[in-house]
């Protein structure tokens, strides 16, 4: 029996604010205009800081996650998109596990349940802004008085509300793909670029260096006597960027772009149309970035509630249980990373020499991001629309059938069944292994950034293939 949220909603329809979808469709150059406009404002907000807060220098529980939720420390993007993932993340499951129901006649149902999606990411950007004011994270409460914490909460809600606004705007019709994938391609994109080409310096024992690997190299070739141990140095140096590193992460590119090509195509007539047919593509990666996105937003909060707990109560034993923290020195301080507790055997081990001295963390990390990833995958295919029974539906409303069996909905199942549920557990499989090799092989970016950042860049560049082909405009490397 599910729980009817449309009485519970319908009252605030007129209060949420959105987007109203186009009448006439969007010229492709007004789409890239607004998506360029979109992405310019996510860019400014990472740089605008917060009014009213005394420091920015206290512990970031986001540290090691900021990058694929899009965020900023201490600006307008402090959230980036965790609220709006979060809620769309528990909203869908809620919904597609039938423990909730948004009745409704035509649209109003998907209408009332992207205002549900809305309300709760507001009550979550609320609920995590006053965590961290709470927490200590601008400076102490009792120092920021009552006037500042009020002025950061509501800095952070309004920036929630634009980047909701921001991501409908996106995919109401006016721009391309989804303001949320075009964010963390944006943010992942920017630290590869960075740690590649970074003129800062920094200096870690061994004299003045480069962060970035490419300009280290060129440093250290015209400061350094001996050559090959600059060479050495350059593609080896530990703790900044180095060249293996940059170099692994073309690779994990590579490989993923290759694997994107492996799809199954079903192959589907039109009712009526004699000679005229088409074909459903299965890709590998059926469910794209989606099982990478939930897990990365499951780890998030996990770390974010354990370190803000046991910051408040470090003695507590439920709470060392759920994860126990120390600072990391080498980047300066501020930031945490889990020692002990459940976020510790979930955690990414850094570099081969960790892994193989603490093998139980190593396999207990193995597990759980690849039966996390398979799971999500899984999971979403059913609550997203997607399932074999879903598409079958969609193609038969479409009057489509499989030529040579009957013009039956059973007959459409057959084979969307035969791949559908492989494809969604076996690709989420695939994305975890990627993940994790491209973490061992020391990616700049980290395995599961590199791997969102190149769905979504895909996803855009077909997007945009498909489009541009529809306005006659040449496709490059289409031949």
């Amino acid at each position: 029996m599910s729980f009817n949220f449309s009485a519970l909603v319908r009252p605030f329809t007129k209060l949420v604010p959105k987007v109203e979808e186009p009448v006439n469709p969007v010229p492709f150059e007004q789409k890239m205009l607004w998506t360029g406009v979109t992405l310019f404002i996510f860019l400014v907000c990472c740089q605008i800081p917060l009014y009213g807060i005394l420091n920015s220098d206290s512990a970031d529980p986001f540290y090691w996650q900021r990058v694929m939720m899009a965020s900023n420390k201490g600006t307008l993007m402090e959230l980036g998109i965790s609220p709006i993932v979060t809620s769309s993340l528990v909203m869908q499951l809620l919904a597609g596990s039938k423990i909730i129901d948004f009745e409704g006649e035509g649209d109003e149902s998907k209408h009332l349940m992207k205002t549900a999606e809305k309300l709760f990411g507001f009550l979550i950007t609320i609920g995590q802004g006053c965590a961290y004011i709470f927490s200590g994270m601008y400076g102490e409460v009792s120092d920021l008085g009552f006037g500042n914490a009020a002025i950061i909460l509501i800095q952070l809600c309004l920036a929630g509300v634009m980047v909701l606004l921001l991501d409908e705007l996106l995919q109401s019709g006016y721009g391309l793909g989804s303001g949320i994938s075009l964010f963390i391609a944006t943010n992942i994109c920017e630290t590869i670029i960075w740690k590649s080409f970074s003129p800062t310096t920094i200096n870690s024992g061994r004299g003045t260096e480069f962060e970035g690997a490419v300009i280290a190299l060129f440093h250290l070739l015209l400061t350094r006597a001996n050559k090959v141990q600059a060479l050495k140095e350059a593609f080896y140096r530990q703790n900044l960027p180095n060249l293996s590193n940059l170099l692994a992460t073309v690779v994990v590119f590579m490989v993923v772009i290759y694997l994107q090509g492996f799809k199954v195509d079903i192959p589907v007539q039109t009712q009526g149309v004699r000679g005229q047919r088409s074909s459903y593509p299965i890709k590998l990666f059926y469910t794209s970035n989606i099982p990478i996105i939930l897990q990365t937003a499951l780890v998030s909060n996990l770390y974010f509630l354990s370190q803000i707990l046991y910051k408040k109560f470090p003695t507590n034993l439920v709470i060392g249980l759920l994860g126990q923290w120390r600072e990391h020195t080498m980047y300066g301080g501020g930031h945490y990373y889990p020692v002990g507790g459940v976020c510790y055997w979930i955690s990414q081990p850094h570099g081969l020499t960790e892994m193989m001295s603490d093998p139980l963390h190593t396999l207990t990390y193995l597990v759980f991001v690849l039966s996390t990833c398979a799971l999500f995958s899984v999971t979403w295919i059913k609550v997203s629309g997607s399932s074999p029974e879903d598409v079958a539906k969609q193609l038969q409303e479409q009057r489509m059938f499989v030529p040579g069996s009957r013009q039956t909905k059973a007959s459409l199942m057959k084979p969307l069944k035969r791949y559908i549920p492989t494809a969604a557990a076996f690709g989420g499989l695939c994305i975890g292994v990627l993940s994790i090799s491209a973490d061992l092989m020391g990616a700049i970016g980290s395995g599961t950034g590199i791997l969102l950042a190149v769905n979504i860049i895909h996803q855009y560049y077909e997007q945009w293939q498909k489009e541009a082909q529809q306005n006659g405009m040449r496709i490059p490397f289409m031949g």
